[in-house]
């Protein structure tokens, strides 16, 4: 009963993370219109959030190794409400970008001090499930951050939206500084050297390596396009009312949920029968590619099959963080993970970025909607390098079975 009440409140965090980083891509028309934002200023203002988040990476992976996931990640909670409250009171694009910058930060240790904490409070062959249940969680914010938010917009601005926000951070932080129990990991708490040695240790692997090309660009589309550019996909190339491109945001974000939940549940069931993670998140990666192909070939449809779609092998990368996690072990967990997530959201940073960087070579309109030819060619760009990491992770993968 304990193990649940810690994994709810870490739940809960993952929970706000994902809403945090998805809300923008509902509340985009609200800052053009308010704000006059352009596509690049939208881009760099949304992914300044992957970029704080990910330069975080690795002293969070220190501190959670040092401090342990419930200390870090509720005083990091409180800086990301500081971080709503200041972005809900911006009149301009230096105080959204503060703003969404310590958002970034504050909820850097929302997944990783999940994963950490579950490594502390459930045993291995429950392991894949339980991440899989986190990880479910998210999806839950992001579906949030479609419709619910859309609907929140008719009885506020999207300042009020941030507000509300703040304050349930700053209940959650409460909780999970007075409601979780500490726990070390079993091999004790690392003094600096040991923290330090630990890092050459992980970012020194082979393994770290070979899966780390693939899970950064396979995660790093799918965050930036699931939190930002998927809505001004729909409306741009496919045609859709805002209403509708709400409806897929939210269909995309739980189809995201589900995938969550289920890599969990078929990766442990498969290890069962011989079939490693790695080789199963391969294959998931390579089906999101087969995706994302669809989806530029055929931009008038169906547009919320495929896009679930999207939303459910968009997931597949996160499967190695569970190889990460038991070939490092749970006192190298915090490390491990971080490193491969700081690539990753660097990664998601720079699509994001560039995408709306390249939209603006392409005419738009007083609406703010671009050109359907500068989606296409963001979106091939990045199937393109996706595909290049993938012969790289799978050629090995498949001569070392």
């Amino acid at each position: 009963m304990l193990g649940l009440r810690v994994f709810l409140f870490f739940a809960g965090g993952f929970f706000l993370s994902y809403l945090y980083r998805s809300v923008n891509a509902v509340l985009a028309p609200d800052l053009i219109a308010d704000l006059g934002l352009r596509a690049d200023q939208l881009g760099l203002l949304t992914s300044v959030y992957l970029l704080a988040f990910a330069s975080f990476q690795p002293v969070l992976g220190v501190l959670l190794d040092r401090f342990g996931p419930r200390r870090v990640e509720a005083a990091l909670l409180v800086l990301a409400a500081c971080g709503a409250l200041v972005f809900a009171a911006a009149d301009g694009m230096t105080g959204l970008l503060v703003g969404r910058a310590l958002i970034g930060v504050g909820v850097s240790a929302c997944l990783m001090g999940g994963l950490k904490a579950n490594v502390l409070w459930f045993d291995g062959p429950r392991l894949p499930l339980v991440n899989g249940l986190l990880l479910a969680a998210g999806g839950l914010g992001a579906v949030c951050a479609g419709l619910p938010v859309e609907f929140g917009l008719q009885w506020t601005d999207w300042r009020g939206i941030l507000v509300a926000l703040a304050a349930v951070t700053l209940l959650l932080a409460l909780g999970i500084a007075t409601g979780v129990p500490e726990r070390s990991a079993p091999d004790g708490v690392p003094n600096r050297q040991e923290l330090l040695a630990g890092l050459r240790r992980v970012y020194a692997s082979g393994l770290f390596w070979r899966v780390a090309p693939a899970t950064m660009l396979s995660q790093g589309a799918f965050l930036a396009t699931q939190g930002l550019w998927a809505g001004p996909y729909l409306a741009d190339v496919s045609g859709l009312e805002r209403r509708a491109v709400a409806t897929h945001l939210s269909a995309i974000a739980a189809a995201m949920a589900v995938g969550f939940l289920l890599t969990g549940v078929i990766t442990e069931r498969l290890e069962r029968r011989g079939i490693t993670a790695l080789q199963v998140a391969g294959t998931g990666m390579i089906l999101f590619v087969v995706i994302q192909i669809a989806i530029l070939a055929f931009p008038a449809g169906p547009t919320l099959l495929l896009w679930c779609a999207y939303g459910l092998f968009g997931t597949a990368g996160i499967i190695t963080f569970t190889t990460l996690t038991r070939g490092f072990g749970a006192g190298l967990t915090g490390r491990a993970n971080t490193a491969v997530t700081l690539v990753t959201f660097a990664s998601a940073f720079a699509i994001q970025a560039a995408t709306g960087a390249l939209l603006e070579y392409f005419p738009g309109d007083a609406a703010g909607h671009y050109e359907p030819a500068g989606h296409r060619l963001a979106l091939a760009a990045v199937i393109g390098a996706q595909i290049a990491a993938l012969l790289w992770y799978c050629i090995p993968m498949r001569a070392n079975r």
